[in-house]
């Protein structure tokens, strides 16, 4: 049994989670809409938030889009207890600026920060600003060299390496240890290379949302590997859906549901400069008419009363996840209503 579950959020770096053009929740992806979500989750008891990075809107480049690093710094310096984690695509940053970057966060957040470590799907964001973007698995072994390289500069060391993508000659970052060894390492993806990769450098293992049987898999095959920083523990991404009764979480869905289906040409477009080789949009191809939300949604159930969401979160507790990073809209005000009714149930 992991220790007590905890529970994120995923800031609204683009806006809107599940439908674009809900007439209850504006598509806000500004900096004060999210200064202030995040702000009222810590208030609210969230105990992390989760700042996706995309350079440009990945569902239409025409909308805002929120800047992950610098968010997450000026986020770190106005909370005060809340962990903030800024997601990472290799390809975009060297290691040594990178590391040093996650240093700083560290330092300003007082030992509060963590990186989350994506190898990227949205082929566009790299190709229209001229930068590679390998293949599947060669962006694993890429993202492998980088986070290795980080990683170390992270703790501080003294580095030299000569790799197959990174030349670095004698190089140490300060300050560094002030606060833990170092930062907090995050890994998402479920390919065999992703899995491989979080054994071997992450502290947390991220999985999308899906059903409690495909998560106890997942988890079963990830925790016989032997993990280079002790065990891991394990994230699940979810959608939630919670009203006083079944049938009108229910209703609610199928309005999103709805909702969503005028969002398909943007899906579209999204999907086409999308890396055929990713997992997380195989799974949520199959699962686009049934469910809502980004990186699994609702597909894992947590849809229903007060009581059965909490029954539902208890059984993943039970099954090894131990940091839930939620979703909802119209955001602050299902936020609100999941500290309010739902989390006391769980407790």
């Amino acid at each position: 049994m992991v220790d007590a579950p905890r529970f994120g959020i995923w800031a609204a770096v683009h806006g809107s989670r599940a439908a674009h053009h809900d007439p209850e929740e504006p598509d806000d992806a500004s900096w004060d809409r999210n200064r202030a979500l995040v702000l009222e989750a810590e208030a609210l008891g969230f105990d992390s938030v989760l700042v996706a990075q995309h350079t440009m809107n990945p569902y239409d480049t025409s909308r805002d889009q929120l800047e992950a690093w610098t968010a997450a710094a000026a986020l770190a310096a106005l909370t005060r207890r809340i962990e903030i984690i800024a997601a990472i695509k290799p390809g975009l940053y060297h290691p040594v600026v990178l590391a040093k970057m996650a240093l700083q966060a560290e330092h300003i957040s007082g030992g509060r920060f963590a990186l989350n470590l994506v190898n990227a799907w949205n082929r566009a964001e790299f190709k229209r600003a001229g930068l590679p973007f390998p293949a599947h698995d060669d962006r694993y072994a890429y993202g492998r060299e980088w986070i290795g390289l980080v990683e170390r500069l992270m703790r501080g060391e003294r580095v030299t390496v000569s790799g197959a993508h990174f030349q670095v000659e004698d190089y140490q970052l300060r300050p560094a240890g002030t606060y833990r060894p170092r930062p907090k390492i995050y890994l998402g993806g479920e390919s065999e290379p992703a899995r491989a990769l979080a054994v071997d450098h992450a502290d947390v293992w991220f999985i999308n949302g899906q059903p409690l049987d495909d998560v106890r898999g997942l988890i079963a095959d990830v925790s016989g590997r032997p993990a280079a920083n002790g065990p891991l523990s394990y994230g699940l991404s979810a959608f939630v859906i919670a009203r006083e009764t079944d049938a009108a979480a229910q209703a609610e869905h199928a309005r999103l549901l709805a909702l969503a289906q005028g969002d398909a040409d943007l899906r579209a477009d999204t999907r086409a400069r999308t890396d055929a080789a990713s997992v997380m949009f195989a799974k949520t191809d199959a699962a686009a008419s049934r469910h809502v939300g980004t990186n699994g949604g609702t597909a894992a159930g947590l849809v229903g009363s007060y009581e059965t969401v909490a029954a539902r979160i208890r059984a993943f507790h039970e099954a090894g996840i131990g940091l839930f990073m939620l979703q909802f809209q119209p955001f602050e005000a299902e936020m609100r209503r999941f500290a309010e009714h739902v989390r006391p149930r769980v407790r």
